[in-house]
């Protein structure tokens, strides 16, 4: 997943193929789905072209200290008075992610061998992750405490996108509506929480990449923008989910109607 929170998991990329399921099930609307379902697909393609592309120009721009994205992770965690967390290289683009349950920070071979401006403002930023995890930050812990609920609720969609293809009509197909309903407020939940956890990690990765004498002041530029760039990818997914939502209840009270 892009640059964040992980703990063991991957949410973030939830279908939208299980709306259109909805809709060819028969509840839904064409008017419905364009109003909700189409901008939200439009926003999540910008955030994630954004942050490629912002990512990739500052990864083109390497610091001055030539420091790379695994000692400044380290330099983090060790101002915090960490010394149990691992660092370790992950493969895939852009997969770094804290892992608070085996207490392992993953980079990516890019970001952790790399001394770029985004190579180390990713880094610094999930060492931000691990100083939350050590002080007890309330919304880490509130989204810590949801991942095996969310996990349920991801696992699930895809069984009621199915019996929406097959079932049209009738109790079981209101229940199948209802429990898609279930899930997305749980996925909606889990999603609003990950906006302040994001925010602060990133917010603690700044103020200490300066505070350490990792980088100056005028090199902040390309780690604020690599770092506002990836929370937009975090709005896009609160916002889908959320329209989601929305979307189902929309279809719920035109059940009832």
């Amino acid at each position: 997943m892009l640059f964040g929170f992980c703990g063991g998991m991957e949410i973030g990329n939830f279908m939208s193929t299980d709306i259109l399921a909805f809709y060819l099930g028969g509840g839904g609307s064409i008017m419905g789905y364009l109003i909700f379902i189409v901008p939200t697909f439009i926003l999540a393609m910008w955030a994630q072209s954004k942050v490629s592309s912002t990512y990739n120009k500052y990864a083109r721009v390497p610091s001055r200290g030539r420091i790379t994205g695994a000692e400044a992770a380290a330099a983090v965690m060790r101002s915090a008075g960490i010394s149990d967390v691992k660092i370790t290289q992950v493969r895939g683009h852009l997969t770094d992610h804290y892992d608070p349950i085996g207490k392992k920070l993953a980079l990516s071979e890019e970001n952790y061998h790399g001394s770029s401006l985004a190579a180390l403002g990713v880094a610094a930023h999930e060492a931000g992750h691990a100083v939350q995890h050590k002080i007890g930050y309330g919304a880490l812990k509130a989204r810590m405490a949801l991942v095996p609920i969310t996990n349920i609720a991801s696992n699930v969609l895809p069984l009621v996108m199915i019996g929406s293809f097959f079932i049209i009509g009738g109790a079981f197909s209101l229940t199948l509506l209802k429990l898609g309903i279930l899930c997305y407020v749980i996925l909606t939940l889990f999603q609003l929480i990950t906006l302040p956890v994001e925010y602060d990690a990133s917010v603690r990765a700044k103020k200490e990449l300066v505070a350490l004498g990792i980088l100056g002041n005028d090199e902040m530029v390309g780690v604020e923008k690599t770092l506002n760039a990836a929370a937009l990818t975090y709005v896009a997914a609160f916002v889908s989910s959320l329209s989601y939502l929305i979307y189902l209840l929309s279809m719920l009270g035109g059940s009832r109607d």
